[in-house]
């Protein structure tokens, strides 16, 4: 996207550029504001004419364009009455459909649009940002723009045709008066501008505010179990605190300016104001008026007030929303950090295709390098264990294979071609993913094990679940399939939602079975059956387990042993426990045979 050059444009002229698929529903919503707001004004001059009616009887205005009885002219001004608020009110309509609907389109397209762009970022991205701000953009910026949208520009354009009309007629009337009683409005629109600029930072503040309250309110909702283990309720409620008085305090230092804008714009429509009832009544008692034009000139001044006086609170929400704007569109034009082939990965190729990771290098941001120069079989059709101490790049490499995130050197070869050839949803179609953390949906059981494939019927669902061993739980449950599993699966158990798992990742049937880690958390039954559940799935397939557990690996056709990037050990289980080295002291550790790793 156009990232850099498109930051440096205001943030109007980026949301008006962003928006140009809606440009005619604009300029309609536009003229249905302009015209609502020309019928408005139309009866102050109504008002005006009538009373030049009733003052000059047969000698008024109308009375020169050949109605001549007073009562007839009083008649005609009551149907033009009906036709002008019969028309104010169809537009009034009309812009309130349009720029409702408008708003409430690019709400939904932003929302959408922003969800779909964080969703093609590596996770390496994720890392280096806080999802409560994330949230905050998505959520709380994209409403303040609909909000906008909704109110603040009809609001803006209906004052902008007061000023324009008021002008003209007071100019038509009376060139002397209106010298005087439209002198304020340069000031007050000069005013607005420098009013626009001071509050900008102020609401950036705001905005950035929002975004870390959401993010520490996130993480704690999401952690309460620690919190509360930690007795820390007390010291995460001073964070709270904390945070909500910065929102607090940058919304006081927004406000504080803002609130001045409407006082200070009343004094400036005094003025013009007494200046119109001054110099207007003066012209009109020598005669130089007359006293249906001295009406409208008072009446349309009165026009002109209210609107002004409702432009600080419009300002106020333009900024807000042209701060959210920055901040939406920010994340839109962040570079896509995994940039995808063009090739699509038949599963077929797949199937009997070996994967070779070749001379590969990778580091995280700021860290020193996690793999330089590692090189990697996964064969076809068989099972590779893969282990280590902790932070030894056994996770890390997961996500290189499913494109997470990129190499910094090297390659990864998957039938004859880089995984960067290929598309994404092609590569990661062809994948079957089981992690240590289970992300399981807030619906039921059997939709969760669907996401496997969501064409499947109930029936390849239910023999998914038999391969996985989860069936006997699911029907135990009051509901069994229609069993909620609550948010993130937390009415589950660790043991069940591995199962559920494994059971979405063998409807999912992909010629590349990944297991990160996903005994780690059970007990020893739970973990025995899904040992059975990995046997039957692996078949047929080729199979990547990730453990810490060594006997999650046990049966392994090769194991690797990883410490500090690096294969220090290969071999099935029986050579690499023979050989003495660190897969033997691990194993020797958790089967109770030595007290520690020696060093």
């Amino acid at each position: 996207m156009e990232s850099s050059e498109g930051r440096s444009h205001s943030p109007f002229r980026r949301l008006r550029n962003s928006m140009s698929r809606h440009s005619n529903t604009v300029r309609l919503a536009t003229l249905c504001s302009i015209l609502n707001k020309l019928w408005d004004l139309a009866p102050p001059l109504l008002i005006g004419v009538a009373v030049d009616v009733v003052v000059e009887r047969e000698e008024s205005l109308m009375a020169g364009i050949g109605i001549i009885d007073p009562w007839h002219q009083l008649v005609i001004l009551s149907i033009a009455t009906f036709v002008i608020w019969g028309m104010e009110s169809i537009f009034e309509y009309l812009y309130g459909i349009l720029w409702r609907n408008l708003a409430q389109t690019v709400q939904h397209e932003f929302r959408l649009m922003t969800f779909e762009h964080v969703q093609k970022q590596g996770m390496s991205w994720f890392d280096e940002r806080q999802k409560g701000d994330l949230m905050a953009i998505m959520n709380d910026d994209i409403n303040q723009l609909e909000r906008f949208l909704d109110k603040g520009v009809n609001d803006l354009l209906q004052v902008s045709t007061t000023v324009l009309v008021v002008g003209a007629v007071f100019i038509a009337i009376s060139w002397e008066v209106a010298l005087f009683a439209v002198l304020p409005i340069p000031i007050i629109v000069w005013g607005s501008f420098r009013y626009q600029r001071s509050l900008e930072p102020r609401y950036a503040e705001v905005r950035s505010a929002a975004g870390r309250m959401n993010a520490l309110l996130e993480n704690d909702l999401s952690g309460m179990s620690t919190i509360q283990s930690f007795t820390a309720e007390e010291r995460e409620a001073n964070r709270v605190e904390s945070l909500s008085n910065e929102y607090r305090e940058a919304n006081r230092r927004a406000i504080r300016l803002s609130a001045a804008f409407v006082p200070l714009i009343r004094m400036a429509i005094l003025v013009g104001f007494t200046a119109t009832l001054l110099l207007g009544g003066w012209m009109a008692l020598d005669g130089a008026m007359a006293v249906g034009a001295y009406s409208v000139l008072v009446f349309m001044t009165q026009r002109l007030l209210w609107p002004l006086t409702r432009l600080g609170e419009t300002f106020d929400l333009y900024q807000r929303a042209m701060a959210s704007t920055t901040r939406v569109l920010d994340l839109l034009e962040t570079p896509i950090s995994i940039h995808e082939g063009e090739f699509l990965l038949s599963t077929t190729s797949a199937y009997k295709s070996n994967i070779e990771i070749n001379n590969l290098r990778f580091s995280y941001p700021n860290r020193d390098i996690l793999f330089d120069d590692l090189n990697l079989s996964i064969e076809a059709n068989r099972v590779l264990g893969v282990v280590g101490p902790t932070g030894s790049g056994k996770t890390t490499l997961v996500r290189l294979l499913l494109r997470f995130a990129s190499p910094d050197g090297g390659s990864i070869i998957w039938a004859d071609r880089s995984i960067d050839e290929w598309t994404l949803e092609s590569l990661r179609r062809n994948i079957s993913l089981v992690s240590q953390q289970v992300i399981l949906f807030p619906t039921t059981i059997e939709e969760n094990i669907r996401y496997g494939n969501p064409e499947a019927t109930f029936e390849e669902v239910r023999q998914a679940a038999i391969i996985a061993e989860a069936t006997e739980f699911i029907e135990d449950l009051p509901n069994d399939w229609s069993t909620l599993v609550g948010e993130g699966g937390h009415r589950l158990s660790g043991g069940q939602r591995q199962r559920v798992a494994i059971a979405r990742a063998v409807l999912k049937d992909a010629p590349l079975l990944v297991l990160d880690e996903a005994t780690s958390a059970v007990d020893n039954e739970t973990e025995a059956a899904l040992q059975r559940s990995i046997r039957k799935i692996s078949k047929d397939r080729s199979t990547l387990i990730i453990a810490h557990r060594l006997s999650t690996v046990r049966y392994a056709d090769s194991i690797v042993v990883m410490d500090e990037g690096k294969i220090v050990e290969s071999g099935t289980h029986d050579e690499l426990v023979a050989l003495n080295g660190l897969y033997s002291r691990l194993w020797n550790v958790q089967t109770g045979e030595s007290s520690g790793i020696s060093q």
